[in-house]
C-alpha cells in the first residue's frame, strides 16, 4: 500500500460526485444534530468549508457505514483521517460545494481559502487538530517516505544493472524500520490480538493505514531524533511533489501548519 493508493480513492471525483445526493443514514440524535447544523449553515450562514470544519470538530464517530461504504476516520486511536471525514460530510451538502473546490480539496488537500493553523485549530478544536496532524505525519507522510525509500533502492539497483524485483518493498522496510514488511506485518497482526484479518491480501485500506501508523511510531522510537526528522522531511518533500504543490510555499494547506514536523509532536510520538 503506497501513498498513491491512498489518494486514488479520494481523487475519483466523478465517482464521488455521483454519491452527492441527500442521504439519511441512521445516526444517533447528537450526530443527526451535527448534520442538521451543517446543512443549515453551509453556504447560507457561513462558507461551506467553515461549516464543514466545525462539523468535523463535533464529530465523534470513529467509523460508520454510509452510502454502501465503510468509513473509518480514526486510526490507531489517535489519528484523524480528516480528508475522509470531510469527504463523507460533503455527502450531506451535495448542492453547496462547488465542483472545482471539491476537486481542490480531494486532489490537493486545499481549502477554498488559505487558513493558518490557529484558524483551523479554532474551527476543528485543539484535540482533533492534533489528531489531524497525527494522521498527516503518521500515515500520509509515512507512505510518501516509504515510496522515497523504494524509489531510492530501485534506482540503486538499476544503476548496478540489477533487475527490479518484489524485494524492493521488503528492503525499503528494512531500511526504515529494521525488518522486512512481511515480518513487521506479522508482528503488527499479532500485537493487535487478531482484530484484523490475518491474510495480508484481504486487508482493507483502513487496516493498511493502521499498519502504517504503527510503523511510523516504531520508526520514531527506533532511530535518533535527527534521523527521524530528516526522513520525515524527505517524505514531506515527496508528498509535495505528488500533490504538485508549489515547492516554495512553506505552508501545508490542509493543516495550515509548516511543512516541517512539529517539534512538540515529534517529542510526544517518542513517548
Amino acid at each position: 500500500m503506497t501513498i498513491t493508493d491512498t489518494f486514488a480513492s479520494a481523487r475519483d471525483t466523478e465517482s464521488f460526485a455521483a454519491q452527492l445526493v441527500e442521504i439519511e443514514p441512521e445516526l444517533d440524535p447528537f450526530h443527526a444534530g451535527v448534520i442538521a447544523q451543517l446543512r443549515q449553515r453551509a453556504g447560507k450562514e457561513e462558507s461551506w468549508h467553515v461549516a464543514l470544519l466545525q462539523a468535523m470538530g463535533q464529530w465523534s464517530l470513529a467509523r460508520e457505514n454510509v452510502a454502501g461504504r465503510d468509513w473509518q476516520y480514526v486510526i490507531g486511536g489517535e489519528a484523524l483521517d480528516g480528508l475522509s471525514l470531510a469527504q463523507r460530510l460533503c455527502l450531506e451538502i451535495p448542492n453547496v460545494v462547488p465542483p472545482y473546490e471539491l476537486q481542490s480539496l480531494l486532489f490537493h488537500g486545499q481549502w477554498p481559502e488559505r487558513m493558518n493553523q490557529e484558524r483551523l485549530r479554532e474551527l476543528i478544536g485543539p484535540y482533533r487538530y492534533t489528531a489531524l496532524l497525527n494522521f498527516r505525519y503518521g500515515v500520509v507522510v509515512e507512505e510518501a517516505l516509504q515510496l522515497v525509500a523504494e524509489e531510492s533502492i530501485r534506482k540503486s539497483r538499476l544503476a548496478r544493472c540489477y533487475q527490479d524485483s518484489d524485494t524492493v518493498i521488503e528492503d525499503a522496510h528494512c531500511h526504515l524500520y529494521g525488518d522486512t514488511r512481511t515480518n513487521l506485518l506479522a508482528k503488527f497482526l499479532h500485537d493487535t490480538c487478531g482484530i484484523w484479518e490475518t491474510d495480508s491480501e484481504a486487508l482493507s485500506l483502513a487496516v493498511w493505514q493502521e499498519f502504517t501508523y504503527w510503523l511510523f511510531k516504531r520508526r520514531v522510537k527506533k532511530w535518533h531524533p535527527a534521523r527521524v526528522a530528516s526522513d520525515t522531511r524527505r517524505g514531506l518533500q515527496r508528498l509535495r511533489e505528488l500533490q504538485n504543490t508549489d515547492q516554495t510555499d512553506p505552508i501545508d494547506h490542509f493543516t495550515g501548519g509548516s511543512f516541517d514536523p512539529p517539534a512538540a509532536l515529534m517529542g510526544r510520538w517518542r513517548e
